[in-house]
């Protein structure tokens, strides 16, 4: 499984620009809403707005997360095909792991952004649209039966490197084993309330 950084480091930056920028905290202000770290959990992401009551606006800031997310693979992949710059599927890999970091830790928020699911949902799709395919559904599947935002996001960022291993290629199932592991560091908090049985329902009082 070779993999040339020196090559293709240029694209986690890339990445990482893309991934952040915060659509959450971008929308809300652009409407009046107030600043989305002052509301709710003070998380940036969609669920988040949700609690600002306007259901349109957490929408578009899930659709615009993940298509970052998206962007920024497509992007990293279309240079690297059209510029010779090393190979795509490593130019991706590397803008995409750049743009989960960019939106987990975006350094013009202080390194404090959101939580990632919309933003994996897009690399997974951008990279091997099955597994994206798969994310999707059981993370919807998962939120619609049992309303938990945060568990939803867990199984969903669970399913994807094993799934990519058998469709998508080592080297995916590496990258996305990462945003794993970073998408439950960043969960660490409602790990603890989903075991305790605490953790708020989507649309809960």
């Amino acid at each position: 499984m070779d993999f040339n950084f020196t090559e293709h480091w240029p694209f986690l930056i890339l990445g990482y620009v893309i991934g952040s920028i915060a659509f959450g905290i971008v929308l809300t202000r652009l409407t009046g809403a107030g600043d989305l770290r002052s509301i709710g959990s003070g998380n940036i992401g969609a669920t988040n707005v949700l609690r600002t009551g306007r259901k349109g606006l957490a929408a578009a800031t899930l659709l615009l997360d993940l298509l970052k997310g998206a962007a920024a693979v497509w992007l990293a992949q279309f240079i690297a095909d059209n510029y010779n710059i090393g190979n795509a599927l490593d130019a991706g890999l590397m803008a995409a792991l750049g743009a989960f970091l960019g939106h987990l830790y975006p350094i013009w928020l202080k390194f404090n952004g959101g939580k990632g699911v919309a933003t994996y949902a897009g690399i997974a799709l951008a990279l091997c649209w099955p597994v994206g395919l798969l994310f999707a559904g059981l993370w919807i599947g998962t939120l619609v039966v049992a309303r938990i935002s945060s568990l939803a996001g867990l199984l969903a960022s669970l399913s994807a490197p094993i799934a990519a291993l058998y469709l998508g290629g080592p080297k995916i199932a590496m990258i996305l084993a990462l945003c794993t592991l970073l998408t439950f560091w960043r969960h660490r908090e409602n790990i603890t309330r989903l075991i305790s049985g605490t953790e708020p329902k989507v649309g809960g009082a």
